[in-house]
């Protein structure tokens, strides 16, 4: 059962990263991080590169729980 914590939280910081990113919260998209994207290619070019972190970082956690599944990554 621990073997699965890594790709949950994997998981939801990829979900929380999409939800931000969709409801367009001021806090989120002001962050310094974020700033730097958003002076770059304006505050929707940002929220869609966040969009697109997100589903990568959903994959990731994807990965993540089928290798530990079939055993293809340690589960320690």
């Amino acid at each position: 059962m621990s073997k699965f914590i890594l790709p949950t939280l994997i998981l939801a910081v990829g979900v929380f990263n999409i939800f931000c990113a969709c409801k367009d919260y001021d806090w989120f998209m002001n962050r310094e991080s974020v700033r730097g994207w958003v002076r770059l290619i304006g505050r929707n070019g940002a929220r869609v590169i966040y969009i697109i972190f997100g589903v990568v970082i959903i994959l990731l956690a994807m990965f993540f729980y089928y290798a530990k599944i079939f055993g293809v990554v340690d589960a320690d």
